[in-house]
């Protein structure tokens, strides 16, 4: 007979203590199974810091669990080589069944399609009742995303933000938006001018103990060839520094997040943003301690609404609005590449080698911390990879090798999605595709660079202003019918055929230099 009555398998992504997975397990009858595995679609070119913030989060639960006395069968990363690290949770978990003999397993949704169904289907095969829970730590299930979706001819954003706003009773006055408005953009888009962001406020600092200094010297000793370095590591581990976390940004930097949140500035990459993603996504935060928490520092007086309002739309709307389409279009999703783009990326996305200056700074901070905000994702590096013509699978396995804060479900549809328009206008109705003006309107980088964001042809041309007429030129018959690119589309037409000519000679010039031929 097995002396394991229930076998609970918890994944990197899963760390919430009070979730269905651990909130009643009994240490006399139940064990813990967990592995820390790396995923490693682009051939070991995962960031360092990823890897220190999940083993490190991870080791940090398994020793809480075990000091209450439960049993956990845990797969430490330097227990194994790395092909077996690399292999996930799905090959662990099927080598240890037979010798567990569980009577049941339990398994929770999973952030990943793909992990989650080899988990399902090695649980299966292996004739091992299973005992599957939902992920409350989202507001919206699957089942009433779906429910939401049903009969809708798209799927718009903003009117899910609004009706979980209603059902939650977030930011509502009776059942209107406080404020008598649903969303203040137009006051959210600002840019710091020359003057520049001024002193800001330091970012809280969370010390490594014993265990993330274990962590940080296994990945500089196994994974020293990976991107960025591990010893630069500042980011939550527990539940309690997640709290820190949060309390630092709702006092120091809420107040100033709406007005600034679209601006860039050369060399400071957090500015007043939250950077509260990676403990979200790795529940050790809860999402709804955000919202209250926001809401109250609206009620004191401690923040304006904009700010407010801002930062909800971003934790109950895009968030929960990402995880639905994600959930409700996979596996099919991961296939779309309705722009059929098939470039690799240039290497300056892995080494920050450019002399582009807002590429560069991007990617600095990107290799540095392992993050970068929403603009310089979607309107920087995410800018450059479509006018480029970057296969949107591939931008979206280098999103979730780089970024701290990546999960399948987040970065295929922000990155395959709304970012490359791979999906055709499933998550946004058009390609965000601008030139090199909208990043002189809202960073100071094109003064520090050799480019000329208003020249698309010649020595000193914007490779983004070059790029993204040569876009709309390649897709004209596919994108002109847009209603939301007409403006776009009658400058171009404006164009002569020697100045198109001109523009697509200078983009596959570009293209030749930056594939190094």
């Amino acid at each position: 007979m097995s002396t394991i009555r229930r076998l609970i398998v918890v994944l990197g992504d899963q760390l919430d203590r009070n979730g269905p997975l651990l909130s009643d397990v009994d240490p006399r009858q139940d064990a813990v199974w967990m592995a820390e595995t790396v995923s490693d679609p682009t051939g070991g070119a995962v960031h360092q810091q990823r890897l220190v913030l999940y083993f490190a989060a991870m080791r940090h639960l398994r020793d809480e669990l075990r000091e209450r006395g439960v049993t956990v069968h845990y797969h430490a990363a330097d227990d194994a080589d790395r092909s077996a690290t690399i292999n996930g949770p799905a090959d662990r978990l099927a080598a240890d069944l037979p010798v567990l003999e569980p009577d049941t397993v339990v398994l929770m949704e999973a952030g990943d399609w793909s992990v989650e169904q080899g988990l399902c289907d090695v649980v299966t095969a292996a004739q091992v009742p299973l005992e599957w829970h939902r992920d409350r730590h989202f507001l919206a299930s699957r089942e009433a995303f779906q429910d939401w979706a049903k009969g809708r001819k798209s799927l718009t954003m903003e009117y899910f933000y609004r009706s979980m706003r209603k059902r939650h009773d977030v930011l509502m006055d009776g059942g209107q938006p406080s404020g008598g408005a649903w969303n203040f953009d137009k006051d959210n888009r600002a840019a710091f001018g020359s003057a520049g962001p001024g002193e800001l406020p330091a970012h809280p600092v969370f010390e490594p103990d014993a265990i993330t200094h274990g962590v940080i010297d296994m990945v500089h000793q196994r994974y020293g060839d990976h991107p960025g370095d591990a010893a630069d590591f500042n980011q939550p581990v527990t539940p309690d520094q997640a709290q820190v976390a949060l309390d630092d940004f709702i006092r120091y930097r809420l107040p100033a997040f709406g007005t600034w949140q679209d601006a860039i500035w050369v060399g400071e990459p957090l500015l007043y943003h939250a950077r509260l993603s990676t403990s979200l996504n790795l529940h050790l935060l809860d999402p709804r301690a955000c919202l209250e928490r926001a809401e109250a520092a609206l009620a004191a007086g401690d923040a304006p609404l904009n700010a407010v309002e801002g930062f909800v739309r971003q934790i109950l709307g895009w968030r929960e609005f990402i995880r639905g389409v994600y959930w409700l279009r996979m596996p099919d999703y991961a296939d779309l590449n309705a722009l059929d783009h098939q470039a690799d990326l240039p290497s300056f996305f892995w080494d920050g080698k450019t002399d582009m200056a807002c590429v560069a700074d991007a990617m600095s901070a990107l290799l540095r911390h392992g993050y970068a905000h929403h603009i310089q994702r979607l309107m920087v590096l995410g800018l450059f990879a479509q006018l480029y013509g970057v296969h949107p699978y591939a931008f979206h396995e280098w999103h979730m090798a780089l970024y701290l804060d990546a999960a399948d479900w987040v970065s295929l549809p922000n990155a395959l999605g709304m970012s490359q328009f791979g999906d055709g206008g499933v998550v946004g109705t058009k390609p965000y595709c601008a030139s090199g003006a909208y990043i002189d309107r809202m960073s100071n980088a094109c003064a520090q660079c050799r480019y000329n964001p208003k020249e698309a042809v010649g020595e000193t041309a914007c490779p983004f202003t070059t790029f993204y007429w040569d876009f709309l030129d390649r897709h004209e018959e596919q994108l002109a019918g847009n209603r939301r690119l007409q403006f776009q589309y009658r400058n171009l037409q404006r164009k002569t055929d020697g100045q198109r000519a001109a523009i697509r000679a200078q983009a596959e010039t570009l293209r030749s230099r930056m594939r190094g031929e």
